[in-house]
C-alpha cells in the first residue's frame, strides 16, 4: 500500500511541474524542499544537484519545485512555481529566488511555512528573493519592503540581509571563501577546507548582532581560480546562521549564503558547506562528517551564470532520473 501511494504522490508531482527525488535512508526521512526560481545564477541547476546529493548520499527525501513557463518548461526567474503545497510537511526549506511576485494562491504557502517557523536556507539572490507591489496581500515580503513590522523583507527579516549591493566586479571578480578561525569547529564546516572558490562575486554582506559568521568573502582580481587576491576590498561576510522568530514565537533556524551560482558547486568545499548547512538547518548536525559523500549524482556540467542564460526547453521531468544529466541539451 506503502508503495502504492509513494507512486500517485510523485504522479500528482509530475503534474504541478515538481520532482522527488527519493532518499535511500530508512531511518532518516526528512523531507526538504528547494524553491528554485532566479534569472541568472543557475538556481535550477544549484538545487537540483545538491537536492540528488541529499537524496542519494545522505538519504533525505528531496523536493525541487521550479519556475515554469505556460508550457510547463522550466523557465529562469519566472514567479509561477507550481507545488509550493509541498511546505506544508517539510522539515526544510531550500530557496534560491529573485524577484518573484508569485500569486497569492502558490505566496500563502511560503507564508504559511514562516508562521510556523520551518528552517530555511538561503542562497545567492534570496536575499531580494521578492519583489512585490505595495497593496498586494504578501507585499511585506518584498526585498524594499516599508512595513514597520518587516522592514526590507523576506531577505532582512528572515536571512538576515536585503539586498546590500555587490562587492567588486561580478562577473569580472571571483571570490576566495575564508574561513573564520574561531568558527572551525562549527557543524557546518565539518570536513570544509579554508579557500573555497566561488565564481560569483561577492555581495555586501553586513552582519548583525544576531548572525554567527561563518566565512567571509575575499573578491580576486579576476574569476581564475588561482587569480591574486584584490587587496583593495577587504574580506566580507558571505556566510553565516541564525535564528528568526516567527509569528508564534517558535525560533526558525537559518543558514544563508551570498554565493551559490552553479558554477560555484564544481568547488568540492563550498559544496560540502552547502550540503552541511542544510542538513544542520533541520537540526541533523550530529550526522555531519567530514568525509561524507558529496560527489556530485549524474553528469553535472553547469551553464555559465548570466542572465538568460539557462538551458531552454527542460521539463522539470526531465530531471526526475537521479542519473540524468544536469542540465540535459535539447
Amino acid at each position: 500500500m506503502k508503495s502504492i501511494l509513494l507512486f500517485l504522490s510523485l504522479s500528482i508531482m509530475s503534474l504541478t511541474a515538481q520532482i522527488t527525488y527519493q532518499g535511500n535512508s530508512e531511518t532518516n526521512k526528512k523531507h526538504v524542499v528547494f524553491v528554485a526560481s532566479d534569472h541568472e545564477y543557475r538556481a535550477e541547476e544549484t538545487c537540483t544537484a545538491l537536492a540528488r546529493i541529499l537524496a542519494k548520499h545522505h538519504g533525505y527525501d528531496c523536493t525541487v519545485l521550479y519556475g515554469v513557463d505556460e508550457n510547463g518548461e522550466i523557465e529562469a526567474g519566472a514567479s509561477n512555481i507550481k507545488g509550493l503545497e509541498a511546505l506544508e510537511k517539510a522539515d526544510g526549506v531550500v530557496m534560491f529566488t529573485r524577484f518573484l511576485d508569485l500569486p497569492d494562491e502558490q505566496m500563502k504557502f511560503i507564508d504559511e511555512y514562516l508562521k510556523r517557523g520551518g528552517p530555511i536556507v538561503g542562497l545567492r539572490t534570496s536575499s531580494h528573493g521578492f519583489k512585490i507591489p505595495e497593496g498586494k496581500t504578501y507585499s511585506k515580503y518584498d526585498f524594499r519592503s516599508k512595513d514597520p513590522e518587516f522592514k526590507n523583507g523576506f531577505g532582512e527579516q528572515i536571512l538576515g540581509n536585503t539586498w546590500e549591493g555587490h562587492y567588486g566586479r561580478n562577473h569580472k571578480q571571483g571570490t576566495r571563501i575564508q574561513i573564520i578561525p574561531e568558527q572551525k569547529g562549527h557543524a557546518i564546516l565539518i570536513g570544509v577546507k579554508d579557500g573555497a572558490f566561488c565564481y560569483a562575486g561577492g555581495y555586501n554582506g553586513v552582519a548583525r548582532e544576531d548572525f554567527t559568521v561563518l566565512t567571509n568573502s575575499q573578491p580576486m582580481k579576476s574569476m581564475k581560480k588561482d587569480a591574486e587576491l584584490d587587496e583593495t576590498k577587504p574580506p566580507v561576510p558571505s556566510t553565516w546562521v541564525r535564528h528568526y522568530m516567527s509569528e508564534d514565537g517558535k525560533k526558525g533556524r537559518v543558514f544563508h549564503s551570498t554565493q551559490g551560482t552553479s558554477e560555484d558547486l564544481l568547488d568540492a568545499d563550498y559544496r560540502r558547506m552547502m550540503v552541511n548547512g542544510i542538513i544542520w538547518s533541520v537540526g541533523d548536525e550530529a550526522l555531519i562528517k567530514a568525509d561524507s559523500d558529496v560527489s556530485f549524482v549524474g553528469k553535472y556540467n553547469p551553464s555559465k551564470f548570466k542572465n538568460g542564460g539557462h538551458v531552454k526547453g527542460v521539463k522539470p521531468s526531465d530531471l526526475q532520473d537521479m542519473e540524468s544529466d544536469v542540465m540535459p541539451v535539447k
